[in-house]
C-alpha cells in the first residue's frame, strides 16, 4: 500500500467533509463545490489503493477532469462575487 496515496485519500475526505460543513454553516455553494471536487479526487486515490488503476484508468481520468472542472467553476463563482 502506498502511504502517500493513503495520506492523499485521508486529506480528500477531510476537505470534502469540511466543504460540506462550511456549506451547511453559510449556505454558500463554493465550499460545497470544492468538497465535491475533493470527493472525486478521493475516489481516484481510493482506486489506486485498491489496485484498480490498470482496469479503471480511462474512467479515472474522466473523474479527475470532472473534479478539475468543478474546482474551476467554484473559483469562477468566487471571482464573480
Amino acid at each position: 500500500m502506498d502511504v502517500l496515496t493513503l495520506v492523499n485519500l485521508v486529506l480528500c475526505i477531510i476537505i470534502a467533509a469540511l466543504g460540506y460543513w462550511a456549506f451547511k454553516k453559510s449556505s454558500d455553494s463554493v465550499p460545497l463545490y470544492i468538497g465535491i471536487a475533493f470527493g472525486l479526487f478521493g475516489i481516484s486515490h481510493l482506486s489506486f489503493l485498491l489496485g484498480l488503476r490498470d482496469t479503471l484508468e480511462t474512467p479515472l481520468i474522466v473523474v479527475r477532469l470532472l473534479a478539475y472542472l468543478v474546482v474551476i467553476f467554484a473559483l469562477y463563482k468566487v471571482v464573480k462575487k
